[in-house]
């Protein structure tokens, strides 16, 4: 039983890791050769951030910190600060995982949606203190409000198709223990 949950954990954390290196590899892509006048969602941060909410055990610091410090050095962003500051805000949704799992969706997503304003100002803040250069206002709000629309189809997505769901409490997580 117990070898079973551990071989499924990591499969959960290979699962995660694939799918973000496929987001880097597809946004990657040189499909247009003219900038775009939009911001698409930034769906590691969704995934990331659904994935907390329901097993946490799938997504460990560690790794949410090397998958982001990934995606930093592949899209050109500073190292390191995007990826703290998802860090900061998965690990603070970590902690109220348990509180949110017998409320609604509205509220957990309204918890995603401040959580991601906090981080999107945090790192627009810091990038200006430090006078880096940096995208339009309205690209990172763009991006931001696209991150919190494609929440829910990232959670219906996570939940059906790959079976990431909240656990009842009661229920055995992946290390074989009742939540």
């Amino acid at each position: 039983m117990g070898d079973n949950a551990t071989l499924h954990m990591w499969a959960m954390r290979a699962t995660y890791l694939g799918l973000a290196l496929l987001i880097v590899f597809l946004s990657l892509l040189p499909l247009q050769t003219l900038p775009r006048g939009w911001a698409g969602p930034d769906f590691i941060v969704a995934i990331t951030f659904a994935w907390v909410l329901r097993r946490p055990e799938f997504v460990p610091p560690w790794l949410v910190a090397a998958v982001l410090l990934l995606a930093d050095l592949m899209f050109h962003r500073p190292p390191g600060l995007w990826a703290a500051l998802v860090l900061v805000g998965a690990e603070t949704l970590r902690a109220r995982h348990i509180g949110l799992r017998d409320l609604t969706f509205a509220v957990e997503w309204v918890s995603v949606a401040t959580t991601l304003v906090a981080i999107t100002l945090g790192y627009r803040v810091i990038l200006a203190v430090l006078l880096v250069d940096q995208a339009p206002l309205g690209l990172s709000l763009m991006q931001m409000v696209m991150t919190l629309l494609v929440y829910p189809v990232v959670v219906i997505l996570s939940q059906t198709l790959l079976g990431v769901r909240k656990l009842a409490p009661g229920d055995l997580d992946a290390l074989g223990g009742r939540t």
